[in-house]
């Protein structure tokens, strides 16, 4: 692993938040989760602009705003449009799927229901991203 990434994890469902958590303590990395419960509290933090994340994993099925009308946000936005931005959900609707990347997401994982292949998916992911040199820029 190269860089420590701070993570944007925009997710209602607490039992996903304290998997992610568990998986990130399990495979003993460094990086840094900012939790954000639905799109409204993940646009109040990149707005205050404080420290951007690296990257953002996204759900895309939450309240008030969802993962779709989210990314339109973002991806609309100059200053955080460039954010790689992850969808980790349980939909593996194809709809779903090609109008998040149309929108410009930078992937689209489906949460395997065994915890060791969620742990290996986040894994792969983590990896990936804190080797990419986007990061370093």
């Amino acid at each position: 692993m190269e860089n420590t990434l701070t993570i944007l994890l925009i997710e209602d469902d607490m039992i996903e938040v304290m998997k992610l958590n568990r998986t990130i303590a399990k495979l003993d990395y460094p990086h840094k989760i900012i939790e954000a419960k639905n799109g409204e509290d993940a646009l109040d933090i990149l707005y205050k602009k404080d420290s951007l994340p690296d990257i953002i994993l996204l759900d895309l099925n939450m309240p008030k705003l969802n993962g779709i009308e989210f990314l339109e946000i973002l991806k609309n936005n100059n200053e955080l449009k460039y954010i790689p931005t992850i969808i980790l959900t349980t939909s593996n609707n194809r709809k779903d799927m090609l109008e998040c990347y149309k929108i410009g997401i930078a992937g689209y994982v489906i949460k395997p229901l065994k915890f060791d292949d969620y742990i290996e998916i986040i894994k792969r992911v983590l990896d990936y991203w804190s080797a990419n040199e986007l990061i370093k820029a």
